[in-house]
């Protein structure tokens, strides 16, 4: 199915790995962020906090631009926002 000119497989909604959940310390990812972020050598298991997460994300963002960091790096930055920072 083609939405917004994207090619979007229906089942991967549904699927497991783009479920979000608890990996330590109130950080909530998916499986493919999970492999995206072991992909440029970040751990999220050895982060204390979701700041530190994204400390470790825009160190390594700061050398290069990956598209895909970048994308997982904009659903944790907005994930954060909405479940952590006081509105």
């Amino acid at each position: 199915m083609k939405i917004d000119n994207q090619d979007i497989n229906i089942k991967d909604l549904f699927d497991e790995k783009y479920m979000h959940k608890e990996i330590i310390n109130g950080i909530f990812l998916n499986e493919y962020q999970i492999q995206i972020l072991l992909k440029y050598k970040i751990n999220p298991y050895k982060c204390s906090s979701i700041q530190n997460l994204i400390f470790e994300i825009e160190d390594v963002l700061c050398e290069d631009d990956f598209e895909d960091l970048e994308s997982v790096a904009s659903e944790i930055y907005e994930f954060n926002y909405y479940a952590n920072i006081n509105k």
